[in-house]
């Protein structure tokens, strides 16, 4: 065997959904902040993003997130998550999985009954609060970053499904809020394959149509996900964020819910202390808090705290022999759903 490059992984998953962890194998991305090293791969070379992220090394279904140096001083470690698409600014379930990577291979000390680990992310610190026992992180709790409301009611006009109203909020990145009931349907297993066909068709008609841009940060733009959305018994909320290329997050999602929130408290719904209890299409669970509101930019921001729990499932390594074809991977529209663009990105690279 002989391989140019060895990338060394440790896999876990965070109420399902997997977010596996680059432990070693990569020494930096260019950049002076972590927001300036997602926009290098987004915008000057993915490679690494493609390496890890499409077959036959990754899968649809997961996100990658590679561990760096923290850029600033407050931070003990830094992450960029890398999806189907491109890399992403912030994930809740990315950060529970990681905190309890770090933790639990003891790449940071575990302290217990609680330890606290402080993640530079390119939408800036996330705070991680682990309740830990006998080794083992059992609950991550995360101060999510703060969250507003970019519109209410825009209406979409979609080809096959009609008018569809829609609110968008930033939770660390920005989403397409879709209540279900506009629609008829329901946050259910069954429902899967229509929850993605709506998510992305909103998705791609609203970043063709609307420049949406964090009001202090321009490199934090553009509809990231669709979240259709659904409400169960009381603080009860049901959800299921549809991610490129065409999936779901089979977990409630933190980022998802943390805009929900900010949505919820421009409505008048929601007031600070409130909980509630937030469910993903397979049935597990995030817990929510409104801890707090602030000011974004002139907007009423609230502070969302996320709980959640994640369990490493594997390690391995992965690697490339100079002679394979693929050595960028590749992607077919029976998994990857019908992106051309994103089907013939990967293909053009072998």
């Amino acid at each position: 065997m002989r391989w140019k490059k060895t990338l060394h992984m440790v896999e876990a998953h965070a109420e399902g959904e997997v977010g596996r962890v680059i432990t070693g194998g990569v020494l930096d991305i260019p950049g002076s902040t972590m927001l300036e090293k997602m926009t290098y791969i987004n915008e000057v070379d993915d490679s690494i993003r493609r390496f890890c992220v499409f077959e036959p090394r990754g899968y649809a279904q997961m996100s990658t997130n590679l561990l760096l140096p923290p850029t600033r001083p407050d931070a003990d470690a830094g992450f960029i998550i890398l999806q189907g698409d491109q890399a992403h600014a912030m994930s809740g379930s990315n950060c529970i999985c990681v905190t309890t990577v770090l933790l639990e291979t003891g790449i940071l000390e575990m302290q217990e009954p609680q330890s606290i680990v402080r993640f530079d992310m390119p939408a800036g610190l996330i705070t991680a609060t682990a309740a830990c026992k006998d080794g083992k992180c059992e609950r991550v709790e995360l101060d999510m970053n703060p969250s507003f409301v970019h519109a209410l009611d825009v209406v979409v006009a979609t080809p096959n499904y009609g008018d569809i109203v829609v609110d968008i909020a930033f939770g660390g990145v920005f989403y397409a809020l879709v209540d279900c009931a506009q629609l008829g349907i329901s946050i259910e297993r069954k429902n899967a394959k229509k929850i993605v066909e709506i998510g992305c068709e909103v998705h791609r008609l609203l970043n063709q149509h609307q420049q949406i841009v964090h009001p202090e940060n321009d490199q934090l733009k553009g509809i990231a996900y669709a979240m259709l959305i659904d409400k169960g018994p009381e603080n009860e909320l049901r959800g299921a964020t549809v991610m490129p290329p065409g999936r779901i997050d089979r977990s409630p999602c933190g980022t998802g819910n943390s805009a929900r929130m900010a949505v919820m408290h421009a409505r008048g719904e929601i007031a600070v202390g409130d909980k509630y209890s937030a469910y993903s299409i397979i049935g597990s669970r995030f817990d929510m808090t409104f801890a707090g509101l602030t000011i974004i930019a002139g907007k009423p921001a609230v502070l969302p705290k996320v709980s959640g729990r994640a369990w490493i499932h594997g390690m391995h390594q992965i690697g490339v022999d100079p002679s394979d074809p693929y050595q960028h991977g590749y992607s077919l529209a029976d998994c990857w759903g019908d992106a051309d663009d994103l089907v013939k990105e990967s293909n053009d690279h072998h």
